[in-house]
């Protein structure tokens, strides 16, 4: 999840607005629920924008444990690490609800970056991003399950959360079992993480 800032904010509209200008006569992309739209592997070499709905983007163990890395609401960009090379997708991202999507591939992509003069602007975006994935690693190895799911509500918060003049509410339609997914510590048992995502929420 990149961390949000008056900066990065401003940038994401913008590669927002530039990927619509792009895509606008293009047909959109209907993703049902549960379904996926690019798995583990996959070459597709895609960019996507979120018109509707929510995506998730996993990584499943050796021993068939998720690990969710991001969620992605309407008007967010994901896939566009395609562009480090021809490797296959190192993620699979589903629909966690019928979700509206728009594509184009990531050569066609940087060329309209480029276009509207949000290169460099996109290079300090994906910094952000690496950054962001390297925290959640050391945050995996270091920080135990409570922290985490503290850290990752806070996260949540600062991405999808609505404001009211009491509190910041989030509104994301997320089960305690993906919760937990992003909270997960290798040596902890299921059982404990759910246990502290049950106590979380409210009453």
């Amino acid at each position: 999840m990149i961390k949000r800032n008056a900066e990065s904010d401003q940038f994401k509209e913008q590669m927002r607005g530039s990927f619509l200008n792009e895509t606008k006569n293009s047909t959109p992309l209907e993703v049902a629920r549960h379904h996926n739209v690019y798995v583990v592997g996959d070459k597709d070499g895609m960019v996507y924008f979120v018109e509707s709905g929510q995506i998730k983007l996993i990584m499943v163990s050796s021993e068939g444990k998720e690990c969710m890395l991001a969620i992605h609401g309407a008007g967010d960009v994901f896939g566009e690490l395609c562009l480090s090379g021809p490797e296959g997708r190192l993620e699979t991202a589903t629909a966690m609800e019928d979700s509206t999507l728009k594509k184009v591939h990531c050569t066609r992509f940087l060329e309209r970056l480029a276009q509207d003069a949000l290169l460099e602007g996109f290079v300090k975006y994906l910094t952000v991003r690496v950054a962001d994935q390297q925290q959640v690693i050391a945050n995996l190895v270091t920080v135990d399950s409570e922290q985490r799911l503290g850290q990752t509500l806070l996260q949540l918060a600062r991405q999808m959360g609505q404001k009211d003049p009491r509190s910041i509410r989030i509104e994301l339609k997320i089960s305690h079992e993906e919760l937990a997914s992003m909270v997960r510590h290798h040596a902890a048992s299921d059982q404990h993480v759910y246990a502290k995502v049950q106590e979380s929420e409210p009453h």
